[in-house]
Protein backbone atom coordinates (compact mmCIF):
# COMPACT_ATOMS: atom_id res chain seq x y z
CA UNK A 1 0.00 0.00 0.00
CA UNK A 2 0.95 3.45 -1.30
CA UNK A 3 1.18 6.35 1.49
CA UNK A 4 -1.43 8.63 1.32
CA UNK A 5 -0.55 11.90 -0.25
CA UNK A 6 -0.36 15.34 1.32
CA UNK A 7 -0.63 17.43 -1.61
CA UNK A 8 -3.92 18.94 -1.59
CA UNK A 9 -6.30 17.77 -4.90
CA UNK A 10 -5.76 20.78 -6.73
CA UNK A 11 -6.51 21.30 -10.47
CA UNK A 12 -6.76 24.51 -13.00
CA UNK A 13 -9.46 24.77 -15.57
CA UNK A 14 -10.70 27.18 -18.11
CA UNK A 15 -12.86 30.24 -16.32
CA UNK A 16 -16.34 29.81 -16.31
CA UNK A 17 -18.69 32.48 -16.20
CA UNK A 18 -20.22 30.58 -13.15
CA UNK A 19 -16.89 31.62 -11.14
CA UNK A 20 -17.00 35.45 -11.55
CA UNK A 21 -19.30 35.33 -8.71
CA UNK A 22 -17.03 33.56 -6.48
CA UNK A 23 -13.74 35.55 -7.61
CA UNK A 24 -15.76 38.85 -6.75
CA UNK A 25 -16.51 38.09 -3.39
CA UNK A 26 -12.90 36.83 -3.14
CA UNK A 27 -11.52 39.93 -4.03
CA UNK A 28 -13.79 42.03 -1.61
CA UNK A 29 -12.39 40.54 1.73
CA UNK A 30 -10.82 43.22 3.05
CA UNK A 31 -7.94 41.37 4.74
CA UNK A 32 -7.02 39.72 1.37
CA UNK A 33 -7.25 43.35 0.06
CA UNK A 34 -4.74 44.55 2.45
CA UNK A 35 -2.10 41.76 1.83
CA UNK A 36 -2.29 42.08 -1.48
CA UNK A 37 -2.67 46.28 -0.92
CA UNK A 38 -5.29 46.20 -4.03
CA UNK A 39 -8.22 47.94 -3.31
CA UNK A 40 -11.36 45.84 -4.08
CA UNK A 41 -13.95 46.85 -7.04
CA UNK A 42 -17.50 47.61 -7.19
CA UNK A 43 -19.40 45.40 -9.33
CA UNK A 44 -19.13 47.05 -12.22
CA UNK A 45 -15.40 47.90 -12.40
CA UNK A 46 -14.92 43.96 -11.59
CA UNK A 47 -17.51 43.09 -14.30
CA UNK A 48 -15.80 45.06 -16.82
CA UNK A 49 -12.13 44.34 -16.05
CA UNK A 50 -13.20 40.72 -16.06
CA UNK A 51 -14.99 40.99 -20.01
CA UNK A 52 -11.37 43.42 -20.52
CA UNK A 53 -8.92 40.03 -19.52
CA UNK A 54 -10.95 37.55 -21.16
CA UNK A 55 -10.86 39.50 -24.46
CA UNK A 56 -7.38 39.18 -24.94
CA UNK A 57 -6.63 36.21 -26.18
CA UNK A 58 -2.56 36.81 -25.05
CA UNK A 59 -3.94 36.21 -21.21
CA UNK A 60 -4.17 32.89 -19.85
CA UNK A 61 -6.30 32.38 -17.45
CA UNK A 62 -7.36 29.45 -15.29
CA UNK A 63 -9.87 28.49 -12.21
CA UNK A 64 -8.32 27.47 -9.28
CA UNK A 65 -10.37 24.43 -7.93
CA UNK A 66 -9.57 22.52 -4.64
CA UNK A 67 -11.59 19.46 -4.06
CA UNK A 68 -14.53 20.13 -6.14
CA UNK A 69 -14.41 23.76 -4.96
CA UNK A 70 -13.32 27.07 -6.81
CA UNK A 71 -10.77 28.10 -4.61
CA UNK A 72 -9.67 30.95 -6.59
CA UNK A 73 -8.26 32.05 -9.77
CA UNK A 74 -4.56 31.90 -11.94
CA UNK A 75 -3.37 33.97 -14.67
CA UNK A 76 -0.67 35.62 -16.87
CA UNK A 77 -0.29 38.43 -18.91
CA UNK A 78 2.12 41.13 -20.35
CA UNK A 79 2.84 44.20 -19.14
CA UNK A 80 5.30 46.02 -20.58
CA UNK A 81 8.02 43.49 -21.65
CA UNK A 82 7.43 41.36 -19.16
CA UNK A 83 4.76 38.32 -19.02
CA UNK A 84 3.32 38.92 -15.37
CA UNK A 85 1.85 36.05 -13.45
CA UNK A 86 -0.56 36.72 -10.53
CA UNK A 87 -2.91 34.60 -8.11
CA UNK A 88 -6.17 34.73 -5.56
CA UNK A 89 -7.32 32.44 -3.23
CA UNK A 90 -10.30 32.98 -1.41
CA UNK A 91 -8.86 33.73 2.25
CA UNK A 92 -11.00 30.69 3.61
CA UNK A 93 -8.77 28.35 1.33
CA UNK A 94 -5.59 29.97 2.91
CA UNK A 95 -2.87 28.28 4.48
CA UNK A 96 -3.68 24.93 2.75
CA UNK A 97 -1.30 24.77 -0.17
CA UNK A 98 -3.51 25.63 -2.42
CA UNK A 99 -1.68 28.47 -3.89
CA UNK A 100 1.53 26.85 -4.27
CA UNK A 101 0.52 23.80 -6.04
CA UNK A 102 -1.56 26.04 -8.40
CA UNK A 103 1.39 27.87 -9.44
CA UNK A 104 3.38 24.92 -10.04
CA UNK A 105 0.93 23.44 -12.24
CA UNK A 106 0.63 27.01 -13.84
CA UNK A 107 3.91 27.49 -14.60
CA UNK A 108 4.37 23.58 -16.33
CA UNK A 109 1.80 24.77 -18.39
CA UNK A 110 2.90 28.36 -19.45
CA UNK A 111 6.37 27.85 -20.73
CA UNK A 112 7.40 31.20 -21.76
CA UNK A 113 10.08 32.48 -19.93
CA UNK A 114 10.68 34.08 -17.86
CA UNK A 115 8.23 34.49 -15.98
CA UNK A 116 7.59 37.72 -13.24
CA UNK A 117 5.58 38.49 -10.17
CA UNK A 118 4.96 41.44 -8.16
CA UNK A 119 4.14 40.73 -5.22
CA UNK A 120 4.11 43.34 -1.83
CA UNK A 121 7.12 43.22 0.76
CA UNK A 122 4.37 42.58 3.24
CA UNK A 123 2.90 39.31 1.51
CA UNK A 124 5.22 36.95 3.31
CA UNK A 125 2.65 34.09 2.70
CA UNK A 126 2.69 34.88 -1.63
CA UNK A 127 6.62 35.60 -1.32
CA UNK A 128 6.90 31.75 -0.02
CA UNK A 129 4.36 30.62 -3.00
CA UNK A 130 6.20 32.25 -5.49
CA UNK A 131 9.74 30.97 -3.82
CA UNK A 132 8.45 27.29 -3.89
CA UNK A 133 7.65 27.88 -7.27
CA UNK A 134 11.63 28.71 -8.06
CA UNK A 135 10.59 32.67 -8.98
CA UNK A 136 13.48 34.35 -7.26
CA UNK A 137 13.27 38.12 -6.13
CA UNK A 138 15.04 40.82 -8.77
CA UNK A 139 17.16 43.90 -7.29
CA UNK A 140 15.93 46.83 -9.01
CA UNK A 141 17.33 49.88 -8.94
CA UNK A 142 13.55 51.28 -8.36
CA UNK A 143 12.97 49.12 -5.97
CA UNK A 144 11.05 50.61 -2.61
CA UNK A 145 7.77 52.21 -2.28
CA UNK A 146 6.20 54.08 -5.26
CA UNK A 147 4.14 57.03 -4.85
CA UNK A 148 1.27 55.17 -2.86
CA UNK A 149 3.83 54.11 -0.29
CA UNK A 150 3.74 50.72 -1.23
CA UNK A 151 6.76 48.41 -1.37
CA UNK A 152 6.67 45.69 -4.03
CA UNK A 153 9.63 43.11 -5.42
CA UNK A 154 9.78 41.90 -8.55
CA UNK A 155 10.16 38.07 -8.52
CA UNK A 156 11.09 35.97 -11.67
CA UNK A 157 11.13 32.72 -12.95
CA UNK A 158 13.70 31.66 -15.34
CA UNK A 159 13.69 27.67 -16.23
Amino acid sequence: MSPMSTAPRVCLRDVLDSDLPIFFEHQRDPEANRMAAFPARDHEAFAAHWDKIRGDSSNILKTIVFEGKVAGNIGSWVAGDKRLVGYWVGRDLWGQGIGTTALKEFVGQVKTRPLHGFVVKHNTASIRVLEKCGFAVLDRPEAGAGDDGIEELLFELRD
